[in-house]
């Protein structure tokens, strides 16, 4: 996602504000969990202002189960009346010494990316690619924004856009 002073129209909610109800879901990992938890409490600040709560909240190790998390999460539910119509996947990866970092990036990349075009509903990319920690807390309220609210305010959209075209 573009970083919020880029785009005012990124987190003006306005728009939002006759969406009924929409169903959100959660997969995040438990692998840099201070980081994760925060893009998460960002994440529910908007949501509970639309919702009071997000329908499930998964967690998984690491960044490389996402994207079966969330295929799993969605075959669980898609039968239901209360199937998320959105999932939000957040996780953080933060460059080593070994070429781990890029193979990670490249498969929770890939693997939301076929789940986006191939499951009836978004899967919302909230995984923080990092060469540092600091870099995180930018992405956490400071420089660059919020990104899980971002990502949270991405689903809500994505949520009304399926909606219209219904």
């Amino acid at each position: 996602m573009a970083q919020a002073q880029d785009s005012n129209s990124l987190l003006d909610i306005q728009q939002l504000e006759r969406l009924s109800l929409p169903r959100v879901a959660i997969v995040h990992t438990e692998w840099n969990d201070k980081i994760v938890r925060e893009l998460k409490n960002g994440c529910l600040g908007i949501i509970h202002k639309f919702t009071g709560d997000v329908i499930e909240d998964m967690a998984v190790p690491g960044c490389f189960e996402l994207p079966f998390a969330c295929r799993h999460l969605w075959e669980r539910y898609k039968d239901s009346d209360e199937k998320p119509e959105a999932i939000i996947a957040f996780g953080a990866v933060i460059r080593g010494g070994t070429p781990h970092f890029d193979y990670v990036c490249r498969a929770v990349t890939d693997g939301i990316l076929q789940l986006n075009l191939t499951l009836p509903i978004p899967v919302i990319f909230g995984v923080l690619t990092l060469d540092n920690e600091d870099q995180a807390w930018e992405r956490l309220g400071g420089a660059h924004g919020h990104k899980g609210e971002e990502a949270a305010i991405t689903a809500l959209k994505m949520i009304r856009l399926c909606r219209s075209n219904g």
